[in-house]
């Protein structure tokens, strides 16, 4: 099988792999002037853009930014961290290039064109490509990268969520309970996986499918299949570009030194020396004020910076989250087997005692933090089956005649693992005399509504997260035409059972519901299409 790619899109760096037919082996690729060299074995694409004029749409990205110098511009035209920006629910103020306003998504999009035609180029049959999403970002990438994989001429294209393609790509032997812990440029999120094995005549490959090939990826009789099913999952903005940020801060506070492209540039240096160094530091000379600046951080000093910004306690939230929602499944602390560290940030040395504070040393792995990513994410297509579990519950809204209000009826639990084996069943009596008509409204449950917030405070791109506290329901189709789901003849009166209705959720994640109506003894809807849930 020949042709199968997939890109780990990351706020730092993004990483492209390919499966290597002769060798039967996941290998990472080079790209000449959009990747640098970080090791032997691995090469990334920098994630960044630097327009240089838009009426001619010369846009410069990778390390080619970094070669020309143009990553250190005080100027409105360099974008780091773009993947932060995407599909937040605010962007406030965005900057203005050559008269035109750029949302994160026109440049998100730029890089990522630039990447897949830079693959075309070398592989103009590629046929499978999967790419890597956040774990709290996962519709939102979705709907983004709609808009965007149609282009292309490439007959397979699917996402699967960060964490879970780690699970994939670490290839643990022996472990069946696995927990990742992606940490780098600007997500955290972990994801607690189990592995398993069947033996199947054929399999069909799953995944969120954007665009669906005809291949055949049938297996033999003896072939064995693995499946990774996600237990529980959390994540949160919080990566290597706050730490670039606070470390700005502190010696803003301590030195008095600006905040400039170059000095996190500098900055994110001494932060990758001191998870090998007990002291790193750099020197810059600041051509507008003529100053030479040293800047100089102890591993202790970074370690307090990171205590003080609340940055464990924010690992902990997380955790406890996964931890919570596992047990809910059956799974004890002590029952996972391996603990595996993904990204840039993971590899702090304070990051890694801070997970050995919840699990053995033993269990901790950190020897393929970024290539794991794009590397598990081409087992989709190896005849890897994905289960994954809705984020959210799901109820249909009801008339309390007691308190005299609308309130909510929950038919689907946070949790629930799709696609579903058994549907929910639901018997319900018309509300008025001579109903026409069943409507239902179905709401996505939630406790509390999370707002990122991404704005720019001079040359820095900010990232808050606010959240309003109270319960939360987003109704899913409470719209005109949207709520009707079939027609009773004769109509329905009230005091007695008259519809059964049976809901289950598809593999895309799609509530179907069939209709029987009780009275006549007829179907009224047979498996149909409502809603897709997140």
């Amino acid at each position: 099988m020949s042709g199968i790619y997939a890109i780990d899109f990351g706020t730092s760096n993004t990483v492209i792999s390919r499966w290597n037919a002769a060798t039967q082996a996941a290998e990472v690729l080079s790209f000449p002037d959009l990747s640098q060299q970080l090791g032997t074995n691995l090469s990334v694409v920098p994630s960044l853009v630097y327009v240089e004029d838009m009426t001619k749409s010369l846009v410069v990205m990778g390390q080619a930014v970094r070669d020309r110098g143009l990553d250190v511009s005080t100027d409105n035209r360099f974008f780091r961290h773009i993947k932060r920006g995407i599909g937040t629910d605010t962007q406030g103020f965005l900057p203005s290039v050559d008269g035109q306003i750029l949302s994160f998504e026109q440049i998100g999009r730029w890089f990522l064109e630039t990447i897949i035609r830079a693959l075309q180029a070398q592989d103009p049959d590629i046929y499978s490509l999967t790419l890597t999403v956040p774990v709290n970002s996962f519709e939102i990438y979705r709907n983004w990268l709609g808009d965007i994989m149609p282009s292309f001429d490439i007959q397979q294209i699917r996402m699967l969520d960060e964490p879970t393609a780690a699970a994939l790509g670490y290839q643990v032997e022996g472990c069946k309970t696995i927990l990742v812990i992606d940490c780098g440029g600007g997500t955290l999120d972990l994801s607690l996986v189990q592995l398993s094995s069947t033996r199947s005549a054929a399999v069909k490959p799953l995944g969120f499918f954007l665009k669906s090939g005809t291949k055949n990826f049938a297996r033999a009789a003896s072939q064995k299949i693995n499946t990774a099913r996600v237990i529980a999952k959390s994540g949160q903005n919080l990566g290597g570009a706050d730490i670039d940020h606070w470390m700005a801060d502190y010696f803003a506070d301590a030195q008095n030194v600006p905040s400039t492209p170059l000095t996190l540039r500098l900055l994110e240096k001494i932060k990758v020396s001191l998870s090998t160094q007990s002291m790193a530091s750099e020197a810059f000379f600041d051509d507008e004020t003529l100053e030479t600046y040293e800047l100089s951080m102890s591993r202790e000093q970074f370690n307090g910076l990171l205590k003080e910004r609340g940055f464990f306690e924010r690992l902990d939230d997380s955790m406890r989250h996964v931890l919570r929602q596992a047990r809910q499944q059956g799974i004890e602390q002590d029952d996972i087997d391996a603990v595996l560290l993904v990204g840039g940030t993971a590899q702090i040395p304070a990051v890694r005692n801070w997970v050995v504070t919840y699990f053995p040393a033993i269990k901790v792995r950190a020897d393929n933090p970024f290539g794991a990513v794009s590397q598990g994410a081409l087992q989709l297509a190896q005849g890897i089956t994905v289960k994954d579990f809705l984020y959210h519950s799901y109820g249909i809204r009801y008339w309390n005649r007691r308190e005299k209000r609308h309130d909510w009826h929950q038919i689907i639990p946070e949790g629930q693992p799709y696609p579903m084996d058994d549907p929910v069943e639901l018997v319900l009596g018309a509300s008025v005399n001579s109903q026409p008509t069943i409507e239902l409204v179905l709401g996505e449950l939630g406790s509390a509504q999370r707002m990122t917030e991404v704005y720019f405070d001079g040359d820095r791109l900010i990232t808050r997260t606010r959240s309003d506290q109270g319960t939360v329901v987003q109704p899913l189709n409470d719209k005109e035409g949207s709520r009707s789901l079939a027609r009773l003849d004769p109509p329905g009166f009230p005091g007695s059972d008259r519809i059964k209705l049976l809901f289950r959720v598809d593999h895309d994640r799609f509530l179907r519901v069939t209709v029987d109506d009780l009275l006549t003894n007829t179907r009224l809807l047979e498996d149909c299409m409502v809603v897709q849930l997140s």
